[in-house]
């Protein structure tokens, strides 16, 4: 028993006639008559009553055609699922995105995404620090990271996304809040809060290497592993801390941002996936996340 012969016999029973079912097949009608004797041979079953006029089916039949129904639904099901997969339709990704990249690109990033690529399931993890989200990806536990440089695993391909300049976020009553602009210089003896070193943060090498390169000796009080607890400990009053532009989408009153200058620092944003991965809804999805960011150029 072949397929074909379970489309031959739904057309037949369907058209209740030979002739038009051979039409309806693109076929003669010699051939399919054979071939529905040789599939009622092989069941040992009568599954049709024919006539010169009409062929009309058993109990036998009416039950072998729900059946049949059923298996080629099945079929074409099957294949239409894996040509979604082929082409990257469906699948499921997760994404991991530092803290800045949580408040300012995912909110939309997750707009587009769900938009472009409504088959695939994506779940995302936020506030992950850049070697957390370097173990992750080496662990199969995410897919794609949004993170910071350096990328030193030879099995990632990266994609920049984005240069942010860096602000400081300061408490609203702070004396730097008055100026519209603040030099690296000023933040001498000023309490900063910092991402945590112990968990090896990208942001808190960058925040030491921009104050030493002003000559300025951090004066760290406190170090967290969130960017949401950076800034509300700024909110509380509790010190300046020194982010990506990036950061000014998350909102929180006492918080106030002057941009840093001199000397210029800017800090990138890449995506991240592993080298080896040639998944079609993964490269659609960097598509779609390279297209969201508006620069597609690859690193």
């Amino acid at each position: 028993m072949e397929l074909r012969h379970l489309r031959y016999f739904v057309a037949v029973a369907e058209e209740q006639h030979f002739t038009r079912a051979a039409q309806r097949l693109h076929m003669a009608q010699p051939p399919l008559s054979q071939a529905i004797r040789q599939l009622e041979t092989e069941l040992g079953v009568e599954l049709l009553l024919r006539s010169t006029r009409r062929v009309e089916l058993t109990d036998a039949g009416r039950a072998y055609l729900e059946q049949a129904r059923a298996i080629l639904g099945s079929v074409d099901a099957a294949g239409e699922r894996v040509r979604r997969v082929a082409a990257g339709l469906v699948g499921h990704l997760t994404i991991g995105c530092v803290g800045s990249a949580t408040y300012s690109l995912l909110p939309e990033l997750s707009r587009r995404l769900d938009e472009a690529l409504p088959g695939i399931d994506f779940s995302f993890r936020g506030e992950l620090l850049a070697p957390d989200q370097a173990r992750a990806l080496g662990d199969g536990v995410i897919d794609i990271a949004l993170t910071r440089p350096p990328v030193t695993d030879l099995g990632v391909t990266t994609h920049l996304l984005r240069r942010d300049r860096l602000v400081v976020a300061l408490p609203a009553g702070h004396p730097l809040a008055e100026r519209s602009r603040v030099p690296s210089s000023a933040l001498r003896g000023v309490d900063l809060i910092v991402h945590s070193a112990g968990r090896r943060s990208v942001m808190y090498d960058v925040v030491l290497r921009v104050l030493r390169d002003a000559g300025v000796e951090p004066r760290i009080r406190h170090e967290v592993g969130e960017t949401s607890t950076l800034i509300t400990l700024v909110a509380g009053g509790l010190g300046a801390a020194i982010v990506p532009e990036s950061v000014q989408a998350l909102r929180l009153a006492g918080v106030v941002y002057r941009p840093l200058v001199r000397p210029a620092t800017h800090l990138d944003l890449v995506l991240a996936h592993r080298t080896d991965r040639h998944d079609a809804h993964l490269s659609r999805a960097v598509e779609v996340i390279r297209d969201a960011t508006g620069t597609p150029a690859a690193r």
